[in-house]
């Protein structure tokens, strides 16, 4: 099988020596290109700015923006079974910007435009064999709701609800909720649960081949 995993923050720039970013690691999704890897499978990996080094066998594509993030995603998109979505997008970048470093000054108004919605613009092209895995960090008491949301609007197979304190950790909570209405919750590695992804994915195609 043919997997497109994308992983890590992006950086959307405010002048040459700032920008807006998050604290994603990008573990999770470069465990799932390893994981991948180990069962044989073929991984394009499309990575925002990370520390990590990618698994050897592994395509990698390194982006910065969100911008450059989501032109990867939909070039390489036709060709895979799997997408599964980790990376930590920036929501917002800056409506310009600045050539030169901005000076300091008693107070800066920064204007800010949405980023394409990857997953979105990647379900309007999702083709019948094709399963989506993504991610949905969510901090409310309506984390749920939410989550299901995000799994029917983005056409999802599987949706991995977390937290905040996912981020940088080994070893976290999880809720894997899956477009059948299927909910486990589990308490893991983020090498164990990018294994369970990796034979959701097997097993989700080889169900819907058959």
């Amino acid at each position: 099988m043919r997997f497109l995993v994308t992983a890590g923050p992006t950086r959307e720039w405010i002048d040459p020596v700032r920008y807006i970013s998050n604290a994603s690691s990008g573990r999770m999704g470069y465990e799932v290109a390893r994981q991948a890897l180990r069962r044989n499978h073929t991984v394009v990996l499309i990575s925002g700015p990370t520390n990590l080094r990618s698994p050897r066998g592994v395509q990698t594509v390194s982006v910065e923006t969100a911008l450059q993030m989501h032109s990867a995603v939909l070039r390489h998109l036709p060709d895979v079974d799997a997408l599964v979505m980790t990376a930590a997008v920036a929501d917002f970048r800056p409506a310009r910007r600045s050539s030169r470093k901005i000076r300091r000054k008693s107070s800066l108004t920064l204007r800010l435009l949405p980023n394409p919605d990857i997953l979105a613009d990647a379900a309007k092209i999702k083709r019948p064999h094709q399963v989506f895995v993504g991610f949905a960090l969510e901090d409310s008491i309506n984390a749920t709701e939410n989550a299901l949301r995000k799994l029917k609007a983005k056409r999802l197979d599987l949706v991995v609800l977390n937290t905040e304190q996912t981020i940088g950790a080994e070893r976290s909570a999880f809720v894997l909720i899956t477009k059948e209405g299927g909910i486990q919750r589990l308490e893991c590695t983020k090498r164990a649960l990018a294994a369970r992804i990796v034979r959701f994915v097997e097993e989700t195609i080889g169900r819907d081949t058959t």
